[in-house]
């Protein structure tokens, strides 16, 4: 018999603040996510020619090449989205035992991508819903185009396994999927053993979390022919400034 895994069940604009309030995590269709954004749908496909030739990750330390990104750091402020000047991404060891711990420098993303409407009007958009639930002076953001490939025979899109990001919340939209099976995504509640696992399959769907209240993770990716890809994008955020390394701190 088929493990068929059921799909999630989808949170409406007007309901996202509440249901993550309430259950630490929401699953929003693309067309809630355009809803949300206040764009249409069409201008967020339009992003994901941006997934195309991102640089390879140089940090994992598994030794795979199946990881490329781009990264981007901001800050809204009363409504005002600002772009941070390009900085390295650190979490703590606490949060990623494998990554953890280290400076890491990713290319930055491509100045026609951040200066699209769109892209903006998600951030914000995002923003606004996320202030609803924890009113802050500043949001302080981390963005991060993710594609993992088969080019290993296999690609993992969280080699750490299962973690938190040290973060208030965290985005994580399914951009594409093209010639894979796996990547099957996992949630868990933090303080207890009750978990949800289902697969992202709608371009620009998203999955929302608490980051205090819920563990997450996605399971490898394998090729149905020759090779496949998975393409996501990451957002985090946090309310107290960016996670930063001891020694940047000390500057």
């Amino acid at each position: 018999m088929t493990n068929v895994i059921p799909a999630p069940e989808l949170t409406p604009t007007k309901e996202l603040a509440q249901a993550l309030r309430s259950r630490g995590y929401v699953v929003a269709s693309a067309e809630t996510v355009a809803e949300m954004s206040k764009v249409p749908l069409a201008n967020l496909l339009n992003l994901t020619q941006f997934w195309e030739g991102l640089p390879r990750d140089p940090y994992l330390k598994d030794g795979g090449r199946y990881r490329f990104r781009r990264h981007a750091s901001y800050e809204i402020e009363g409504g005002h989205l600002n772009l941070v000047p390009h900085r390295a991404h650190w979490q703590s060891v606490d949060y990623n035992a494998l990554h953890g711990g280290i400076e890491r420098w990713f290319e930055p993303v491509q100045t026609t991508l951040l200066n699209d409407a769109a892209w903006q009007s998600l951030l914000l958009g995002l923003a606004q819903v996320l202030s609803g639930l924890k009113p802050v002076k500043t949001w302080s953001i981390e963005a991060h185009q993710f594609r993992i490939d088969t080019t290993d025979g296999i690609g993992r899109p969280t080699p750490e396994g299962a973690h938190r990001d040290g973060v208030d919340f965290v985005a994580v939209f399914l951009l594409d999927r093209v010639g894979i099976k796996g990547g099957e995504t996992r949630i868990f509640d933090a303080s207890g053993s009750a978990g949800l696992r289902f697969t992202l399959a709608q371009p620009w769907s998203v999955l929302l979390m608490n980051d205090e209240k819920m563990i997450h993770e996605s399971t490898p990716i394998q090729p149905l022919g020759d090779y496949g890809y998975r393409d996501t994008l990451v957002l985090t955020f946090r309310s107290n400034g960016f996670q930063d390394s001891p020694n940047r701190s000390q500057q």
